[in-house]
C-alpha cells in the first residue's frame, strides 16, 4: 500500500537583482573648468578610464548567475512525502481460500490500529492511497480509515497489478513509479507496498515487516513532469523522481505497531 503526501514547505525568498552591465559604444568625458582672471573659462575634455570586465571575469559572473538560480530553484522545490506501508498479517487460511481472499488475523487488526494512530501523531496523512486489491490489503486499508483522522478523506485507487507483481517477488520501485506518476496529484502519497521498493527509492536495505511503513521524502515541482522557463537554458523545478532519482531519496524513519 502506498500513501502520497506532498504537503510541503515552499520557501520563496526575493530573488537577486540581475546585474547591470554597461557597454557604451563611446567613453562619456568628464568637464573642467580652468578659471581664469576673465569671466571666461576654458573647457578640456577627458576620457574616462574603461571599467569594461575583462573576458575571465564575465564568465566567472555569468557561472556565478546560473550556479545561484539553480541553487535558488531548489530551494524552492516543494517537499514530496511518500509511504511505503506494508499490509498487517493475515491469516493463514486453508486449502480451499486463495491467496488473495486471505483475512487478516486477530494480531494484524491490532497491528493496523497501532500503525494508523502513530501516524497520525506524526502527521504523515495522506491525501492519495494507492493500494493492491487483496482482501488483507484492503482490509488494512479499512482500518487504517477508521482509526485515523484524515485517512479516510484521502482518494483510493485500487492497482490490480501490485498483487500480480508481488505474487511473483517483484514489485520494484520502477513500476510503483510509474503507478505514481499515473495517479499522483500534488500531495502526500500513500502506497501499500513493501522494502523492495523501499529499499531502491532509498539507497539503503530497508527491512519492513507486517504492517511497517518507511517515511520517505524528497523534493520536486511535480511528482513526474519538468517546468522549464521558456527563456532560460537551465532546467528547474524538476519532479521528485527525476531530481532524487533511485536511492535519492531521504528515509525518515520506520513505523512499527
Amino acid at each position: 500500500m502506498s500513501f502520497f503526501s506532498s504537503s510541503s514547505v515552499t520557501l520563496n525568498p526575493n530573488p537577486n537583482p540581475r546585474p547591470l552591465l554597461l557597454s557604451p559604444s563611446s567613453p562619456p568625458r568628464r568637464i573642467l573648468r580652468r578659471h581664469s582672471s576673465s569671466s571666461s573659462c576654458r573647457v578640456y575634455s577627458l576620457p574616462f578610464r574603461s571599467r569594461s570586465r575583462s573576458p575571465i571575469s564575465a564568465s566567472a559572473a555569468s557561472a556565478a548567475e546560473a550556479a545561484a538560480a539553480e541553487a535558488e530553484a531548489l530551494v524552492e522545490l516543494p517537499r514530496r512525502r511518500l509511504i511505503l506501508l506494508r499490509h498487517a498479517e493475515s491469516a493463514l487460511g486453508d486449502r480451499l481460500t486463495r491467496d488473495h481472499d486471505r483475512p487478516l488475523s486477530k494480531l494484524g487488526r491490532i497491528d493496523a490500529v497501532s500503525v494508523s494512530r502513530k501516524l497520525q501523531q506524526l502527521g504523515w496523512i495522506p491525501e492519495l492511497i494507492l493500494s493492491s486489491d487483496a482482501a488483507r490489503t484492503k482490509e488494512t486499508l479499512q482500518i487504517l480509515q477508521e482509526h485515523a483522522q484524515g485517512f479516510s478523506e484521502a482518494e483510493v485507487r485500487f492497482v490490480p497489478s501490485f498483487y500480480s507483481i508481488a505474487a511473483m517477488d517483484g514489485q520494484t520501485a520502477e513500476h510503483l513509479q510509474k503507478a505514481i506518476c499515473e495517479y499522483s496529484r500534488d500531495e502526500i502519497l500513500t502506497v501499500i507496498g513493501w522494502e523492495e521498493a523501499a529499499s531502491m527509492f532509498s539507497g539503503g536495505t530497508v527491512e519492513l515487516k507486517t504492517c511497517n511503513a518507511a517515511l520517505l521524502e524528497a523534493a520536486g515541482k511535480s511528482w513526474d513532469e519538468f517546468t522549464q522557463k521558456p527563456t532560460s537554458s537551465i532546467r528547474t523545478s524538476p519532479p521528485a523522481f527525476s531530481s532524487a532519482g533511485l536511492g535519492g531519496w531521504k528515509l525518515c524513519g520506520i513505523v512499527r505497531p
